[in-house]
């Protein structure tokens, strides 16, 4: 994965709540096995008409927003737990989502795949959100290894909560299997130890 490092971007305004995994990524475009193109169906069904052609009212077939951060309302990620939701976020370009409240199986499945969740409270969420209506260039900094999410323009901020392991993952670009593979020295070291 690719490390995780302070994210300085315009956001994505998704104002709508219990945002579930069907509307991230419709269970027919599950068949695939790997994680790439799953992007271009992110939303599907909120981002185009039966014929394929955009949605203009939708958030994502809006020019005027752009960023790798998107701020969704409360509980983003809830009913089934496909991994395919993270998938589709990540190769859409999201590296961060911000909402004042994930469900737990999405948030698992998107920090094993370099999204980083922030839960801020609903207060903060909104002060998110009216800074993206007023100036939706605004940027919005997430600072991992200082668990801080903040608007620059203004000085507002707030601190996030984050597993100590999933954030070490993140700061350095480990999946499960590459952390391991970082403790090879001392794995060795250790077992040296043993035999004499």
């Amino acid at each position: 994965m690719e490390k995780f490092k302070t994210i300085l971007s315009s956001a994505v305004p998704l104002p709508i709540e219990e945002v579930d995994t069907d509307q991230i990524i419709p269970a027919r475009f599950l068949k695939a096995t790997t994680r790439e193109g799953f992007g271009e169906n992110l939303f599907r069904d909120w981002r185009f008409h039966p014929d394929g052609s955009p949605k203009q009212d939708f958030i994502l077939n809006n020019p005027i927003y752009t960023g790798t951060i998107l701020v969704a309302g409360k509980n983003f990620g809830c009913g089934s737990s496909r991994e395919h939701a993270a998938w589709a976020l990540a190769d859409y370009g999201f590296r961060v989502v911000v909402s004042s409240f994930f469900a737990d199986i999405f948030r698992g499945n998107a920090l094993n795949n370099g999204i980083l969740p922030v839960q801020v409270t609903d207060a903060f969420l909104q002060v998110l959100f009216l800074a993206i209506e007023k100036d939706p260039e605004t940027p919005i900094q997430v600072d991992l290894e200082n668990q801080e999410i903040s608007l620059p323009a203004t000085g507002e901020k707030t601190y996030f909560d984050i597993d100590p392991y999933k954030k070490l993952c993140l700061l350095n670009g480990y999946d499960d299997i590459e952390y391991l593979l970082s403790l090879k020295p001392q794995i060795e070291a250790f077992e040296k130890q043993l035999i004499h």
